[in-house]
C-alpha cells in the first residue's frame, strides 16, 4: 500500500514537474494538460527535426562555399605564381650554344655567343655559303673555323681552299701552314708546335686557338660541360658590376625565362645592356644573359688591355704632297708621247703610266714598260709609279680576276713578275688599279695587296692602291687594311655617272668627292689619302623612250627611267668647245659646283656638266681642307694647260 502510494506520488510529482518545467510544454486556458505523446508533441518533434535539417543544409552549403572559395584562392594563387613567380627551369645549354655534336666547341667572342647561322661563309670566303660549325675539338685541342676567325677575331689570316694553305702576312713575308701539320714556315724559317695547327672539314679550315693567339692580340680560356672557349680580342673600356647576392642569369629578361647559370655573391660580370629592371650581362665563364638590376652593385667603367706588339708594316710615304697624273699608255709606241704630254705641265711630282696588266689567269703579266720613258721623267724631276691593271690586257672580267687571285701560287707568280718588271724598268713605285673585284674575290684581292706591298717595300718601291669612292657594295676592297699595309690609298672621285648609267648626270659633283673623302678618312689616315679628280666629262644625249621601249624594259631597273641616254667622254677643251658649237651658254650649278649647259638638237636633249678651272678649284679646296696627301688626275693630255698653275696653288 505504502509502495503504491509512493509510486503514485512519484509519478504525480514527476508529471507536475514536467508540466511546469518541460521546455516543450504549453498550457493553454480551457485545455486539459497532456503529455508529449499528444498531437502537439508530435508537431514539435517534426519542427525540431526540420530545423536541424535546415541547419545541416546551411552548414553543408557553407562548407561547400568555403571549399570553393579555397579552391578559387588556390587557383588564383597558382595563376599569379605562374604569371609572376620565378621559374626554376634550366636552359638547355647545348641548344643555347648551338652545340650539335660531341666534338663541337661553343665560342663566346667579345661577349657574344657565336651561333652556327652567324658564322656563314658568305661574308668572308667564297669556299662555301653553307652554315659553318664555329668551333671544334680535335684530339683535345680547341679550334676556330676560318670564317669566324676572319670575321670576328683577326681578318689578316687567309685560307686558300684551292691549294689548302693558311697564310698570315707579316711585314717581312708570309707565315704559311699546310693542313694536318704541326710544322709551318714563318717567312723563311721552319718552325713547329706540339699540336696540329690546321685541321680541315671539307673546304672548312679550323685553326688551333694557341696558334691564333701567337699572331693576335687576344686572350682565351676554355670551359667544359659543355665545351666552350671564351675569347677576348677587343680591348678598351667596358662596364662591370658586382653581384649583390646569390642569384641566376636567365636566357632573357624576366623571371619566367630559363636559367642559364647561377652566380654567387661578389661575382663580377660585364654589363652589356641596361634594360631597366634587367641587365644584359656576360659572365667570366661564357654565359651571356640577363640578371635583375637590383641584384647588381658597384657598376663602373673599366679599361681592359693586353701586352701585345702589333706588326708594323713598312712605310715609304713621301715627305712632300703628291701631285700625280695618270698617263693612259695603250701600247709601246705611245710611250714616245711622254715628252709631249709633260711639256705643258707644271707642279707635277709623279707620273703613272698604265704599263702592266694581267696576261692570263695563270699569274702571268704583260708589260709595255720603257726604261727611256723612266729616264726622261727622272730628268724632268718626276717619279714614275707604274700602273698595274686587271683590264685592257689578257683578262677583262670579274671571273678571270677571281680565277687568278684565288690561287696562292698564281698570285705569287704575278707579284714576282710585276716587281721584277718594275725594277728592270727603274720605276719608283707601283700603282695597283684592279677594278674587276667581285665580292667573293675580295679576300683574295686584299691578300694580293698585302703580299704585293711587302714585295714592293723589299725592293724600295712606293706602293699605292686605286679605289672607287667607298660604297656598301665595294666594301670588300677593305680600305682599312689598305691603309695599314700600303703607302697611299687613292680614291678615284669620278665616274659618278658612267657610260652605262640610266640617266644623265655629273661625272664628279662636289658632293661625290666630299662623300668619298669623308668615308675614306674613317678608315685611312689623311696623310695616306690621295684624291683622284677628272680631266674629262661626258656629253649626254637623251630622248624620250617609246612605249615599245618601256614595254621591253618592264620589270628591269631601266624601266624606272623615262629617257634613253647615251654619252661620250670629252677632254676639258673639247667639252667647252661643244657648248660653244651648240650656241649654248653654261651656267654655274651650285649643287654640283660645275658649269652646266643643255640644248635641244637632233631630236633630243644634250646635257653637259663641265670640268674646268672653276669646278676643279672647288674640288681642290675640299682636298686641301681635309689635309690629304695629295691629288691625282685622270688623265694626262685631257686637261687645259691653265689648270696646272691652279693645282699647284692648292697642292704643294
Amino acid at each position: 500500500m505504502d509502495k503504491r502510494k509512493g509510486s503514485t506520488h512519484a509519478r504525480s510529482r514527476g508529471r507536475v514537474k514536467g508540466q511546469s518545467g518541460h521546455p516543450g510544454s504549453s498550457r493553454r486556458k480551457g485545455r486539459p494538460m497532456t503529455t508529449g505523446r499528444g498531437r502537439n508533441g508530435r508537431s514539435g518533434t517534426r519542427h525540431a527535426k526540420k530545423v536541424n535539417r535546415a541547419r545541416k543544409r546551411r552548414n553543408k552549403i557553407l562548407f561547400v562555399m568555403i571549399i570553393i572559395l579555397l579552391i578559387m584562392i588556390l587557383a588564383a594563387g597558382a595563376v599569379f605564381f605562374k604569371r609572376y613567380g620565378s621559374s626554376n627551369e634550366e636552359a638547355d645549354k647545348e641548344q643555347y650554344y648551338g652545340i650539335e655534336n660531341s666534338d663541337d666547341l661553343a665560342l663566346i667572342i667579345n661577349n657574344e655567343v657565336v651561333k652556327k647561322e652567324e658564322s656563314s661563309a658568305k661574308s668572308s670566303s667564297d669556299s662555301s655559303t653553307d652554315s659553318v660549325i664555329p668551333g671544334k675539338v680535335f684530339d683535345g685541342q680547341y679550334y676556330v673555323a676560318y670564317q669566324v676567325l676572319r670575321d670576328k677575331i683577326n681578318s689578316r689570316f687567309y685560307w686558300d681552299a684551292n691549294e689548302r694553305v693558311l697564310l698570315y702576312t707579316l711585314p717581312d713575308g708570309n707565315v704559311s701552314v699546310s693542313e694536318n701539320s704541326s710544322e709551318y714556315t714563318a717567312v723563311n724559317e721552319t718552325k713547329s708546335e706540339d699540336y696540329v695547327i690546321l685541321k680541315t672539314d671539307g673546304d672548312i679550315a679550323y685553326i688551333a686557338l694557341p696558334f691564333i693567339q701567337e699572331y693576335t692580340n687576344m686572350e682565351y680560356s676554355v670551359e667544359q660541360e659543355p665545351n666552350r672557349a671564351i675569347i677576348t680580342s677587343k680591348w678598351g673600356e667596358i662596364e662591370t658590376a658586382e653581384v649583390k647576392k646569390d642569384t641566376q642569369v636567365r636566357y632573357l629578361g624576366g623571371v619566367k625565362s630559363p636559367i642559364l647559370t647561377e652566380v654567387k655573391k661578389s661575382d663580377k660580370v660585364t654589363v652589356l645592356e641596361d634594360e631597366d629592371d634587367w641587365m644584359k650581362v656576360a659572365t667570366a665563364d661564357g654565359y651571356v644573359g640577363y640578371i635583375k638590376t637590383k641584384f647588381l652593385k658597384n657598376q663602373k667603367k673599366e679599361k681592359i688591355s693586353r701586352d701585345f706588339t702589333e706588326p708594323v708594316y713598312s712605310d715609304m710615304t713621301e715627305d712632300h704632297s703628291i701631285n700625280m697624273a695618270w698617263h693612259n699608255v695603250t701600247n709601246v709606241a705611245a710611250n714616245n708621247a711622254v715628252q709631249q704630254v709633260l711639256a705643258s705641265t707644271s707642279g707635277l711630282t709623279t707620273i703613272a703610266p698604265t704599263w702592266f696588266s694581267l696576261a692570263d689567269t695563270e699569274g702571268n703579266i704583260s708589260s709595255i714598260a720603257d726604261a727611256d720613258y723612266v729616264n726622261y721623267a727622272h730628268t724632268a724631276g718626276l717619279e714614275v709609279w707604274a700602273v698595274f691593271r686587271d683590264f685592257h690586257g689578257g683578262t677583262n672580267s670579274y671571273d678571270e680576276t677571281y680565277e687568278t687571285l684565288s690561287y696562292t701560287s698564281k698570285r705569287a707568280k704575278l707579284e714576282d713578275q710585276v716587281v721584277a718588271a718594275a725594277v728592270t724598268a727603274g720605276v719608283d713605285g707601283i700603282n695597283l688599279d684592279f677594278e674587276l673585284i667581285s665580292s667573293k674575290c675580295g679576300v683574295h684581292y686584299v691578300q694580293l695587296v698585302r703580299e704585293l706591298s711587302v714585295k714592293c717595300h723589299q725592293n724600295n718601291l712606293v706602293f699605292s692602291v686605286d679605289n672607287y669612292v667607298p660604297q656598301s657594295y665595294n666594301s670588300h676592297y677593305d680600305l682599312k687594311e689598305q691603309g695599314i699595309v700600303a703607302d697611299y690609298v687613292v680614291i678615284m672621285a669620278y665616274d659618278e655617272h658612267t657610260e652605262g648609267s640610266y640617266e644623265a648626270g655629273s661625272v664628279a659633283s662636289i658632293s661625290y668627292l666630299q662623300d668619298g673623302i669623308e668615308k675614306t678618312l674613317k678608315k685611312v689616315s689623311a696623310d695616306k689619302v690621295i684624291a683622284g679628280i677628272p680631266f674629262f666629262t661626258r656629253l649626254w644625249f637623251e630622248t624620250a623612250k617609246s612605249s615599245e621601249q618601256l614595254s621591253e624594259e618592264a620589270g628591269t631597273e631601266a624601266a624606272s627611267y623615262p629617257n634613253k641616254v647615251s654619252s661620250k667622254a670629252l677632254g676639258m677643251e673639247e667639252a667647252a668647245q661643244s657648248v660653244v658649237n651648240a650656241g649654248a651658254t653654261a651656267q654655274w650649278d651650285e649643287k654640283t659646283q660645275q658649269n652646266y649647259a643643255k640644248w635641244s638638237a637632233d631630236g633630243g636633249t644634250y646635257r653637259i656638266w663641265l670640268e674646268d678651272a672653276q669646278s676643279l678649284e672647288a674640288k681642290l679646296k675640299v682636298i686641301q681642307g681635309n689635309k690629304l696627301a695629295g691629288v691625282a688626275e685622270w688623265s694626262l693630255g685631257r686637261e687645259e694647260s691653265s689648270v696646272w698653275k691652279l693645282i699647284s696653288q692648292y697642292v704643294n
